[in-house]
């Protein structure tokens, strides 16, 4: 991603968060330079939840008591009231809760800061977890602005903090063999990608009431399914293209239900562009069944991922395709949290993968052209950011 130097090496190759082996050419100096020191690798990471109002923190909360790679020391929420519900829903100690973040992080500083507010929240957080030297792992996407961006990679640069996404599939082993298998040139030269993300609308699936409201705003949220589920494409293309900018973005989104979503797309189709490389993203609320897959076609053959972790594939010159599991990924890089910890122990870098701060400058990019896309009905032109 544009927002870092460039290496006067040549590429090399190297394994990330998803087990695949990524060339860092287009990745510099100054994601390095943000990286927070080491957590001592013999104890879990201490960290704080920052907002409840996102409803993926009901599966952090389920996850935690199993996970031993962190410990919750605190959360934060304004609306004692939600907070009351998730204390009584998951048997959590009233003593974790709090309505201050800045009096939590100087109070407790935890070496992290899971955040599950609003998307548009999400550069007020960061900022002020990185005033307090405390890294950030926040919910897909980055932000819902290129300028919240901007000011995102700023803040841990200054503070030299680490900054992370999280996306489901960036746990999927289907993903990470797809991209690994792409990489490898096993594919032969990939020339076209089709990413289908979504599900049939997050009030159709029992979206709760502390969610659904900005779900659906276009300013707290960026767009609608454009944004919720564009992103994850965006990122796994940035990560399979190394971190290169697209040469253009053209989108279109409509809004198929207006008397449930009046104020957001519902159904969007964006068309990324690299020199001899195309990529289609279908990110959708209208879908019949909820699903997360990608189909990559190369020179050479095509792997298409089923669910988090089968693949059917097919290369030159055999007559039919084949189904097989993806192997695991290592124990460090299975989930979020696991990845956290390895990123703060210093056992994992975090730059260039589908979690780290540069790819998702990239993805917040493309993202945003397809918003300008869609509301213009023109191609938007890209080029790398200033450094």
């Amino acid at each position: 991603m544009p927002r870092i130097g460039r290496y006067s090496m040549p590429r090399i190759a190297r394994v990330v968060s998803a087990a695949i082996l990524l060339a860092a050419s287009a990745l510099g100096h100054a994601q390095s330079s943000t990286v927070s020191p080491a957590v001592s690798p013999d104890k879990p990471i201490r960290v704080v939840i920052v907002g409840l109002v996102h409803g993926h923190v009901q599966g952090f909360l389920h996850a935690l008591p199993q996970n031993h790679a962190a410990q919750l020391v605190g959360i934060v929420e304004p609306d004692t009231a939600l907070a009351k519900q998730y204390a009584t829903r998951y048997h959590l100690d009233s003593s974790l809760f709090s309505t201050d973040l800045d009096k939590t992080l100087t109070t407790l500083h935890p070496d992290a800061v899971l955040v599950y507010t609003t998307i548009q929240d999400h550069r007020r957080v960061i900022e002020a977890a990185a005033r307090h030297n405390i890294s950030s792992m926040v919910e897909k996407p980055l932000s819902t602005t290129m300028a919240d961006a901007l000011a995102i990679r700023s803040a841990a640069r200054q503070h030299h903090v680490n900054v992370l996404v999280n996306y489901e599939t960036t746990w999927y082993t289907s993903n990470a063999e797809a991209l690994r298998e792409a990489e490898s040139g096993k594919l032969g030269t990939v020339r076209k990608i089709v990413v289908h993300d979504g599900h049939e609308g997050p009030k159709e699936i029992g979206v709760g009431p502390e969610w659904l409201p900005w779900l659906t705003d276009p300013v707290k949220n960026g767009a609608g399914a454009l944004f919720d589920f564009g992103c994850y494409g965006a990122d796994l293309m940035t990560v399979m293209k190394h971190g290169e900018v697209p040469t253009s973005v053209t989108a279109v989104a409509q809004t198929d239900k207006p008397d449930i979503y009046p104020h957001v797309d519902d159904d969007a189709t964006i068309i990324i562009r690299y020199p001899g490389t195309q990529t289609v993203l279908m990110p959708s609320w209208n879908w019949s069944f909820a699903r997360k897959d990608m189909e990559v076609y190369g020179t050479g053959g095509y792997a298409i991922t089923v669910g988090p972790d089968h693949m059917r594939t097919r290369y030159r010159p055999e007559k039919e395709e084949s189904q097989s599991a993806a192997p695991e990924l290592p124990l460090d890089q299975r989930d979020s949290l696991a990845y956290l910890a390895a990123v703060l122990h210093g056992q994992i870098k975090a730059q260039g993968d589908l979690s780290s701060l540069d790819t998702n400058m990239v993805v917040m990019q493309i993202l945003d052209a397809a918003r300008t896309s869609a509301a213009t009905g023109r191609t938007v032109q890209l080029k790398p950011l200033p450094q």
